[in-house]
């Protein structure tokens, strides 16, 4: 095993699935996602020289993507689009498993998006990432007393969230 740190390309190859999916649980559509995990590999491209291999290499990636998913946030508000057909195939896939769990991943997604912006990352990196506190502090720059109590406010939005949706369905 070598003690060489990954190349750029290296990172990009491995942790494109994780800023991906990092990318999605932040709120960014389908349809943008692309170009906003491009948005995110060219600030660590530029900042590739400031990264300190003796910290986590995700939690670096994801303050990049959070950033980015915030700026994608705030530049849609100013976007129009027209939405096409929905496409039936999707709604024709054979087998309840794969359509409950599309319709779970759905249900979560809309449920964070309920969560502050500011305690999103938080509770992603935390509950989704599986980093301790102080290392999700140490990642978000914020002092560690702050990163639990956004935790923990970030737990009780995506409950209360949850309890909401469940609700509406149910009627």
């Amino acid at each position: 095993m070598t003690d060489t740190p990954p190349t750029f390309r290296e990172v990009f190859d491995e942790q494109l699935p994780f800023v991906w999916s990092t990318l999605r649980r932040l709120g960014v559509p389908d349809a943008d996602r692309e170009d906003v995990a491009h948005d995110v590999f060219l600030h660590v491209f530029r900042h590739w020289p400031d990264y300190d291999p003796t910290r986590p290499l995700r939690s670096w990636l994801f303050v990049f993507a959070a950033r980015a998913a915030s700026d994608h946030r705030r530049r849609a508000r100013h976007r129009y689009e027209v939405l096409g057909d929905v496409d039936e195939s999707v709604a024709t896939t054979s087998g309840a498993e794969p359509i409950r769990a599309r319709e779970q991943q759905a249900l979560l997604q809309e449920a964070l998006q309920s969560v502050d912006e500011e305690r999103r990352p938080v509770l992603l990196l935390h509950e989704l990432e599986g980093l301790a506190i102080p290392e999700v502090a140490r990642a978000l720059g914020i002092p560690l007393n702050t990163a639990y109590s956004r935790l923990r406010v970030a737990r009780e939005e995506l409950s209360a969230a949850v309890r909401r949706i469940h609700a509406r369905g149910s009627r």
